[in-house]
């Protein structure tokens, strides 16, 4: 089944019910992910939300415990390597397989299992991210490894990518230079991407959807237009003793040293949110549009401890 023939309506990626638990510790429930075909989605979260196991699942590397995941309409426990076949990945983890072989050996193993590998932009991502062919993989730092990795996920132009924490381990400045290459490889060839990253701000300019983990639920799922539209920062001017209503719970929360003027972050309809703060006595005097960050961010608790 070709690529075209498996997609499911307008979504590359779904998950229904999707659910797995690891002894009494649940990593996902009921996560109903829904990732528009040709989207770069960015997944939220903090650390154990639940992001890699997710893409572990979507990779049919996990089986969940209930509900299902699908890649271009392909079930991902039934057809997991049909959908693998199509999947560019970067795991969290950053162990490369194949520790004695060099790096130009493995990515030459590597292009006999994608009949659509391009052995010359193999090449040309390899000496932009800085990969030494002769070196060997088990001698590689983890910077090195994350390099090659991407190497390993982008050459074969697959129409699915999965990159979890794609940047993790590189210098700022290979950093910078694998995001432009992404942005090229988006501009060339059409691309669904799945990320997840500490480093939202980065995806700033890429990130059409974002999706938010909290405890392994997904608390929030949205285009980044009306993300932006939900979540605002607010200053108001309140009464003596204000406290905010409990049921916009708001984020960022900072009083003036008189107490009467007060900038938070809520999150709702902007006129509902403004009407539900007249009933309290405050004040809009504005309302501001959020970096993508500070927006996704809005959704997870300010202390995760």
């Amino acid at each position: 089944m070709t690529h075209s023939e498996a997609r499911a309506g307008d979504h590359a990626v779904a998950t229904h019910g999707l659910s797995k638990r690891y002894g009494r510790d649940s990593a996902l429930e009921s996560v109903d992910l829904r990732v528009p075909d040709g989207a770069v989605y960015v997944l939220v979260g903090v650390n154990g939300a639940g992001k890699s196991t997710l893409f572990k699942v979507l990779m049919n590397l996990e089986r969940p415990d209930a509900g299902s995941a699908e890649v271009f309409g392909l079930d991902t426990g039934r057809d997991g390597p049909e959908v693998r076949a199509q999947v560019g990945y970067v795991p969290e983890r950053q162990d490369a397989p194949y520790r004695s072989m060099t790096c130009a050996g493995l990515l030459r193993h590597a292009s006999a299992f994608y009949p659509g590998w391009d052995h010359a932009y193999a090449d040309h991502l390899a000496r932009a991210l800085g990969v030494r062919p002769e070196k060997r993989v088990g001698g590689l730092s983890k910077g090195e490894t994350r390099r090659l990795q991407l190497v390993l996920a982008l050459a074969h132009r697959p129409p699915l990518l999965l990159l979890d924490e794609p940047t993790d381990g590189l210098d700022p400045v290979v950093r910078r230079r694998a995001l432009a290459l992404l942005a090229e490889h988006l501009a060339d060839a059409p691309t669904t991407v799945v990320v997840s990253t500490h480093h939202i701000h980065e995806l700033e300019s890429l990130a059409d959807h974002v999706g938010v983990l909290r405890d392994g639920r997904l608390v929030a799922q949205m285009p980044r237009e009306e993300l932006q539209r939900t979540v605002r920062s607010y200053q108001l001017e309140v009464p003596d003793g204000w406290s905010p209503p409990p049921e916009l719970q708001p984020t960022g929360l900072r009083r003036s040293s008189a107490g009467r003027d007060v900038r938070c972050t809520l999150v709702g309809d902007e006129r509902d949110v403004a009407r539900r703060l007249a009933a309290t006595g405050a004040r809009v005097r504005q309302a501001s549009t959020l970096a993508l960050e500070d927006a996704a961010l809005a959704f997870l608790p300010e202390d995760p401890s």
